[in-house]
């Protein structure tokens, strides 16, 4: 990982650099808010360790500033303070963590580790399960009770669509919004008709059925009652 550690104090700053790199990250400093902020406007860092209180530009103005300009690299200050007002503060300006001094170099670095994890985005759910019914989404195969079930692309959706929602009925206009991406004559039987095929072969050869009409309201994938 690529740090940043903007630090007025030479010793606390090349103590946290040491440390950091002794991790095997790698490490650049900035002696204040100001050029703090300029080489974070360079460069995209995993993560930058702040003092609060610094020369030009202290460390409150500088997440402000960094927040402003949509860089949103998790930031951990650093404070002499600890009163419970002052990591609000810190939190509220947009920082990600607050670490009060005198700190290990160990918590610190699990600190930065935890506001990395965080920051990164949710891994994509490539598959689902549900009543026996399993969708992976990257190969768009169906299968039930481990049989395969030969889906069109519509009907692939369609299911999706249902086993995301399960248990919530959904109605013919919300599934025309989201399958077709536009509305057709809500007298249409276009949905009844993809509903029909899909319930056709999900549920033909099984005694417990999973698709379910809702009169009035629409459709919804459970178990029967």
């Amino acid at each position: 990982m690529k740090i940043l550690v903007v630090e007025d104090d030479p010793k606390i700053s090349s103590l946290v650099a040491k440390g950091l790199r002794e991790n095997g990250w790698t490490v650049e400093t900035a002696a204040d808010g100001k050029a703090g902020l300029q080489r974070a406007q360079e460069i995209s860092f995993d993560a930058i360790v702040a003092d609060v209180m610094m020369p030009e530009l202290d460390g409150l103005g500088m997440v402000i500033k960094l927040r402003g300009l949509g860089i949103s690299s998790p930031v951990i200050m650093l404070s002499a303070k600890r009163s419970v007002d002052d990591k609000v503060r810190c939190l509220r300006a947009g920082a990600d963590d607050y670490l009060a001094k005198p700190f290990a170099i160990s918590e610190l670095l699990a600190r930065i580790e935890s506001v990395v994890r965080r920051s990164l985005p949710a891994p994509e759910v490539q598959r689902i399960e549900a009543d026996g019914v399993e969708l992976d989404l990257l190969a768009r195969l169906a299968r039930r009770e481990g049989q395969r079930i030969d889906l069109q692309p519509r009907e692939f959706s369609l299911l999706e669509l249902l086993m995301r929602n399960r248990g919530q009925p959904l109605s013919k206009t919300q599934l025309l919004e989201k399958l077709w991406d536009y509305s057709f004559d809500p007298q249409t039987n276009i949905v009844d008709v993809l509903v029909c095929r899909l319930r056709h072969k999900l549920d033909r050869d099984f005694d417990r059925k999973l698709i379910h009409t809702l009169r009035g309201v629409g459709y919804v994938f459970r178990t029967d009652d």
